[in-house]
């Protein structure tokens, strides 16, 4: 009955963004008051349903109710019940009810929290926002019905994707998916401008809390995945390049391009059309993104690899909400006159940097990622573009806009002096050339990688210090500190997420340059030599889980004689699902990671081991949460709300006049 009420709602649900979708746009062109008030109520109806139906599902796995098709292939009465849980989304269908249930909860909370928006432009975003609801319910309803029973229900089920059975992946897609559907409220607002025919300061202001609240989600999103992949797949890396990871860079990126020339729509009123045209194109990215991991076209470990006909239904959505939009766009772009005009040197100019060294840095991986598609159907031919491509391609793109980001935050608006405005970073410039120039020369055999990575990052880290002093005018040091306390919150935040782009910056050069790493085969009692520790494979034990069997390593660590640690690696194997997984044992510090990996026994006798040394491999993921931290202090700025509150109540002001 629950499963009957989750469908029920789901088809309601349809039946609600239609006519959010409809009478809201129509009452906004005839200036209809009552069908404009349409929209909120629904937005809310809309996502109540869905998670109702969300929910609905959930019961589902948690009960293990395989009359439910989904359930089945997805659940095992064996299964951890954090899994059970995860695996409403660690498939097609329900991940599908999350990605629809995260679309109607940001449209609701447009209702919820934009009443300081026009009351047109409100209509026509969540018109908008239902339109693709609609789409993606139908995409549901027709070809992704995650409520299918079955007539003759088995016993158990086939058990969830070992690969997904982990803490990481539980809360990865929730996080990953707030972010993909939170660029929608960017195209909806978009598109709802284009059908104004209007943007302004405004404008700016009211878009950018809902792309700062995707772009943070996503953030977090993404450094979970490359955890996970990091310490689930066993392979020591963070980022391979993989199309599906790349299917959440890309928006990823569009969306930081977005968020920065959003600021100069606001305080300048220029870069219109070119702000309209990112917020197109990141939800566009989004839905790329979706297309990839659900079209089965491109191989990948994290994606579902469903038919190629659903893929088709995507692309369909991909095509009428991205060429219907461009072409609103270019109907409309001639009227989004700038107002703002900047000299060559400037933070407009800037900022105009920023975003063109992220587009055509998100441009690039996209053709590495679409390229082997392309080439096989054109051509015929197998072709693979891996992590060479992207690093030589890709990495140019970042170290430039590394260099340019801490002047460029401090620069003056409309007309600036380069030199004057790069005399305050004379000291910081020197120190992080000092730096680079040591560790270069200290090093032996390695890739200029590491010393050109402490370089930016340094650069970058102290330029985010010098912003926040510069923020504080003149002053002795008393006054200075009290007015650094009282910055508003939007300085802090900015501060913090550039200060985590540097540090992120330094993890990545470190880990891809001083890495140590050891393959071999070991014989129980025997050790060897790591860097500056000695490992022994004391024992390998089978030990039993809750769903599966493991070969458990039993490794010490000493260093100069002394025992600093026991490891455990393990080899799971999922009977059920008939999978095995690795397990690698990391030993954690803020110098650096001991990573271990046991693998298959040999022929000859004793087991395959992988060691590695990860230096500063944590300062990599912490860079990636001080950004999402300084993107939440941002978001957090009270500004946000009382100058978007003022602009309302000046305009009814006028009005009145």
């Amino acid at each position: 009955m629950i499963v009957e009420l989750g469908h029920f709602a789901v088809i309601l649900a349809f039946c609600v963004a239609v006519v959010q979708m409809t009478l809201p746009m129509i009452g906004a062109q005839r200036r209809d008051g009552a069908l404009m008030a349409l929209a909120g109520p629904a937005a809310t109806a809309q996502f109540l349903l869905i998670a109702v139906a969300f929910g609905a599902l959930t019961y589902a796995f948690v009960t293990d109710d395989f009359s439910l098709r989904l359930v089945v292939n997805n659940s095992n009465t064996l299964q951890p019940m954090l899994y059970k849980v995860a695996g409403v989304w660690g498939n097609h269908e329900g991940s599908l009810l999350l990605w629809v249930l995260d679309l109607s909860f940001f449209g609701a909370c447009a209702h919820w929290f934009g009443g300081n928006l026009p009351a047109a432009l409100k209509a026509r975003v969540l018109a908008v926002q239902a339109a693709i609801g609609v789409a993606f319910l139908a995409f549901m309803l027709l070809t992704s019905n995650p409520f299918w029973r079955l007539d003759s229900p088995p016993m158990n089920g086939q058990d969830m994707n070992p690969l997904l059975q982990d803490p990481g992946l539980a809360f990865h897609p929730p996080f990953l998916y707030l972010g993909y559907v939170g660029l929608s409220m960017a195209f909806s607002f978009a598109v709802a401008a284009l059908i104004e025919g209007r943007v302004d300061a405004a404008w700016g202001r009211w878009v950018r809390p809902w792309t700062l609240l995707a772009w943070v989600f996503l953030t977090i999103g993404i450094a979970m995945g490359s955890w996970w992949a990091y310490y689930e797949l066993g392979w020591g890396g963070f980022w391979f390049w993989d199309p599906v990871e790349n299917a959440s860079f890309m928006p990823w990126l569009i969306a930081t391009a977005l968020l920065h020339s959003a600021i100069v729509v606001e305080k300048r009123e220029a870069l219109k059309a070119w702000t309209i045209l990112l917020a197109i194109l990141a939800f566009g990215f989004s839905l790329i993104g979706t297309f990839i991991v659900r079209s089965g076209v491109i191989t990948s470990v994290h994606s579902f690899a469903n038919d190629p006909e659903r893929g088709v239904f995507i692309l369909l959505i991909l095509a009428v909400f991205m060429g219907g939009a461009l072409t609103l766009f270019a109907a409309r772009a001639g009227a989004l006159e700038a107002k703002g005009v900047f000299a060559m040197v400037s933070r407009e100019s800037a900022l105009v940097a920023n975003n063109l060294l992220l587009t055509v840095a998100a441009f690039v991986v996209f053709v590495g990622t679409i390229w082997p598609l392309v080439a096989e159907i054109v051509m015929g031919r197998a072709l693979s573009v891996g992590a060479p491509f992207f690093d030589a391609a890709f990495t140019p793109f970042m170290a430039a806009l590394a260099v340019i980001l801490p002047i460029g935050a401090v620069m003056p608006w409309k007309r600036a002096d380069l030199a004057k405005s790069a005399r305050a970073f004379r000291a910081a410039a020197v120190l992080a050339v000092a730096l680079g120039l040591l560790i270069y020369a200290v090093q032996t055999g390695r890739s200029a990688l590491g010393p050109v990575g402490v370089m930016l990052a340094v650069w970058v880290v102290l330029g985010a210090g010098l912003d926040l002093l510069n923020c504080t005018g003149r002053g002795d040091f008393s006054t200075r500190t009290a007015r650094l306390r009282r910055l508003p919150r939007g300085d802090w935040g900015k501060a913090v997420a550039h200060g985590g782009f540097g540090i992120l910056i330094f993890g990545v050069a470190a880990m891809s340059t001083w890495v140590t790493e050891d393959i071999r085969v070991v014989q129980k009692g025997g050790s060897y030599d790591l860097g500056p520790y000695q490992v022994q494979l004391v024992a390998v034990t089978e030990v039993q889980g809750p769903n599966y069997t493991a070969r458990r390593a039993e490794m010490r660590v000493t260093r100069g004689g002394a025992q600093i640690a026991t490891m455990y690696p393990e080899k799971r194997a999922y009977p059920v699902a008939g999978m095995a997984t690795t397990e690698a044992a990391i030993r954690q510090s803020v110098a650096g990671d001991l990573y271990l990996v046991i693998g298959d026994p040999q022929d000859g006798g004793g087991w395959a081991v992988r060691s590695y040394i990860k230096p500063f491999a944590d300062w990599l993921w912490g860079g990636a949460l001080l950004m999402a931290l300084g993107g939440m202090l941002s978001l957090s700025d009270r500004r946000y709300r009382i100058a978007a509150a003022a602009t309302r109540r000046r305009r009814m002001a006028v009005a009145a006049e």
